[in-house]
C-alpha cells in the first residue's frame, strides 16, 4: 500500500472518530438565565376587601300604618331634622265601611251612656241632699231628747253612703265622657279619611347631615313598625373593611402600612391599618375550604382627591406590608430549590452551571432576600430541572 493511500485511510479514520466524539459529547441545555439584583423589597399579605362608610344610620318605621312614597333617590343630600319620610294610619282599617259603621254606633252608645251617668249622678245628689236634712233633722230632734242617739248614728251613717254614692256617679260621668270623646276621635278619623282629608301623619326625620346610600323601602305602601326605611351616611367617610386570615392577621398591626391597589383608579393610594379585630369567624372559601378568618379595619391616608371616585361597597385589593426595604440584594424565587435543610442554586460561571448554596432571608413572592452566597450581578438559573447538574454546560435560552 502506498503512502497516499495510508494518508487517506488515516484521515478518513480521524474524521470519522471526531465525529463520533462529536456525537456522544454532552450537548449545552438551554435554560432561563435572570441577575441576582440590589433594589427595593416588599413583603406584603395581599387580600380583596371593599369599602364601607364608617358612620352609617339605619331610618326604620317608629309605627305600623301606610307610608307615603319616598320622594329621595340614593345619593340626594338629607339634612338633619329633615323630614324623609311620612306614615299614615293604617287605611284598611280607617276606610272599612263596617268599621265606620261600628265607630258611630259606638259614639251614640257612648253619648247614651253619658245620658244615663248624668242622671244617675242627679238622682244620687237628690238623695244626698235628702240624707243631709234628714241628718240635720235628726240631730234637732236629738236635742229635744224626741228620738235616741243611735237613730241619730243611722242619720248620720246614710248620709256618708249617699255622699259616696253621689261621688261615685260623678266619677262614672266623667268615664263615659271619656269614652264618648275616643268614639268620637274614631269616628272623625274615619270620616276624614272617607272625605278625601288628611290623616294624623307620623313624620319620620333623619337624624344627622348625611347622604341617602340606599332606600330599602321606596314605593307607597304599608309598613311594620321597626321596618328599615333607608340607609344614610356620609361617604366621604369611607373605611376598607379586608377579611384575612388568622394566620396572617397575627402578623398585622394597628399602625402597619397598606397600599390599595386595582380599584379602577389609576394609581394604587395609601392606607394604614386601624383596628385587628380580636374576634375571627369561619368562612367556606370558593373551593369548599372552611377558612378561619379575621376582619381588619383600614383608613385611607391619601388625600381624598385620590380615591373621590369610591362608594360605600366598593372592591379593592388591599396589601398590608409585613418589612420592607430600599435597597436588599435578592433573585427570583423560581432560582432557589431545597439542598437538604436549605438552599441553592445554579450560578453560571462561563458555560457551566455551579451549585451553590445560598442563605435567604424575606420572601415577597417573586423575590427573595439573599443574605450569602451569591452577589450582586451574579446569573443564576432561573428555573432550574432535573436535566441541570453541578458543573454542566448550559446555554442561555
Amino acid at each position: 500500500m502506498n503512502l497516499r493511500a495510508r494518508i487517506g485511510i488515516l484521515v478518513t479514520a480521524a474524521v470519522v472518530a471526531a465525529g463520533l466524539a462529536y456525537g456522544f459529547m454532552p450537548r449545552a441545555l438551554p435554560v432561563d438565565v435572570a441577575e441576582v439584583t440590589r433594589a427595593p423589597l416588599i413583603v406584603t399579605v395581599e387580600e380583596e376587601g371593599k369599602t364601607r362608610v364608617r358612620e352609617r344610620y339605619l331610618v326604620s318605621a317608629p309605627v305600623a300604618g301606610f307610608m307615603r312614597r319616598i320622594d329621595l333617590k340614593a345619593g340626594d343630600a338629607v339634612t338633619a331634622g329633615q323630614v324623609v319620610a311620612a306614615i299614615d294610619p293604617a287605611r284598611s282599617v280607617a276606610l272599612d265601611p263596617r268599621s265606620r259603621a261600628q265607630a258611630r254606633a259606638q259614639a251614640s252608645a257612648a253619648q247614651a251612656a253619658l245620658a244615663q251617668a248624668q242622671e244617675n249622678a242627679r238622682a244620687a245628689a237628690a238623695a244626698a241632699q235628702l240624707a243631709q236634712q234628714e241628718r240635720v233633722r235628726a240631730e234637732s230632734l236629738r236635742q229635744s231628747n224626741f228620738i235616741s242617739v243611735q237613730a241619730l248614728d243611722a242619720a248620720r251613717t246614710a248620709e256618708t253612703r249617699a255622699r259616696a254614692v253621689e261621688a261615685a256617679a260623678q266619677h262614672a260621668v266623667r268615664v263615659a265622657r271619656f269614652d264618648l270623646e275616643t268614639a268620637r276621635a274614631a269616628l272623625a278619623s274615619a270620616s276624614q279619611l272617607q272625605n278625601g282629608g288628611a290623616a294624623s301623619r307620623v313624620e319620620v326625620r333623619a337624624p344627622v347631615a348625611a347622604d341617602v346610600l340606599k332606600l330599602l323601602h321606596e314605593s307607597e305602601g304599608a309598613v311594620a313598625a321597626g321596618q328599615p326605611l333607608m340607609e344614610i351616611g356620609d361617604p366621604a367617610s369611607l373605611e376598607v373593611e379586608v377579611e384575612v386570615l388568622s394566620t396572617h392577621a397575627v402578623k398585622i398591626a394597628p399602625g402597619s402600612r397598606v397600599i390599595l391597589d386595582r380599584w379602577g383608579g389609576a394609581a394604587p393610594v395609601e392606607g394604614i391599618v386601624r383596628v385587628v379585630e380580636p374576634s375571627g369567624f369561619t368562612k367556606v372559601s370558593a373551593l369548599g375550604v372552611e377558612e378561619q378568618r379575621v376582619r381588619v379595619i383600614v383608613d385611607f391616608t391619601s388625600p381624598r382627591d385620590a380615591w373621590a371616585r369610591l362608594g360605600d361597597g366598593y372592591r379593592v385589593e388591599a396589601r398590608f406590608v409585613l418589612w420592607e426595604d430600599a435597597e436588599v440584594l435578592q433573585l427570583p424565587t423560581s432560582a432557589l430549590f431545597r439542598q437538604g435543610e436549605g438552599w441553592a442554586a445554579f450560578v453560571i460561571d462561563g458555560q457551566r452551571a455551579r451549585l451553590t448554596p445560598v442563605t435567604v432571608g424575606q420572601r415577597a413572592g417573586l423575590a427573595t432576600q439573599v443574605m450569602s452566597g451569591v452577589a450582586a450581578g451574579d446569573r443564576v438559573v432561573s428555573h432550574p430541572d432535573e436535566a441541570i447538574k453541578d458543573g454542566g454546560r448550559v446555554k442561555t435560552r
